[in-house]
């Protein structure tokens, strides 16, 4: 178990702001054990990553190489990554009827506000996506802390969706 990489799908609405951050911190932070991706249930044409989440990004010393959104279709179809665990990260697409994951994921949701949501400054709106990614990378690094059999398929989904409570 300890060899094999963990493919983790992270949704959300418009794979914009949540997702997209807890794609780059997975990718950060998962030192080669966990491979992050993200989508959305329902991107708009051109929906394109929230520019203050690439901005915090940066600042936090993450990549932002190769981020963009899509849709969550790319990971329905038969060439798609094959994923270990899907997590909803918004409370909308937590509510909605997925598609078929080939390989039946196990699956988690840890909702968080939108930091890009409101008419605050775009100080606040920072500050907003500030505190989505510390937040975040808090439950990543529980998740990719967890002992190699607690990450088999049987305990995957226990373990990511007990992680949120903490």
């Amino acid at each position: 178990m300890t060899d094999k990489v963990l493919n983790v799908l992270f949704l959300c609405t418009h794979n914009s702001a949540r997702s997209i951050l807890a794609e780059a911190i997975l990718n950060h932070i998962g030192g080669g054990r966990f491979k992050g991706y993200s989508a959305g249930s329902s991107p708009r044409d051109n929906q394109q990553p929230n520019p203050l989440g690439l901005q915090v990004l940066r600042q936090a010393g993450i990549s932002i190489e190769g981020l963009h959104s899509k849709s969550w279709d790319e990971f329905g179809r038969p060439d798609a990554p094959h994923m270990d665990l899907v997590i909803t990260v918004c409370d909308n697409a937590a509510g909605e009827v997925c598609p078929y994951w080939p390989g039946q994921p196990a699956t988690a949701h840890w909702g968080y506000p939108d930091p890009s949501a409101g008419d605050g400054s775009d100080a606040q709106k920072t500050e907003a996506f500030r505190q989505t990614l510390h937040a975040l990378k808090r439950h990543l690094e529980l998740l990719i802390s967890l002992p190699a059999e607690k990450l088999a398929k049987t305990m995957l989904q226990d373990s990511a969706r007990q992680l949120v409570g903490r």
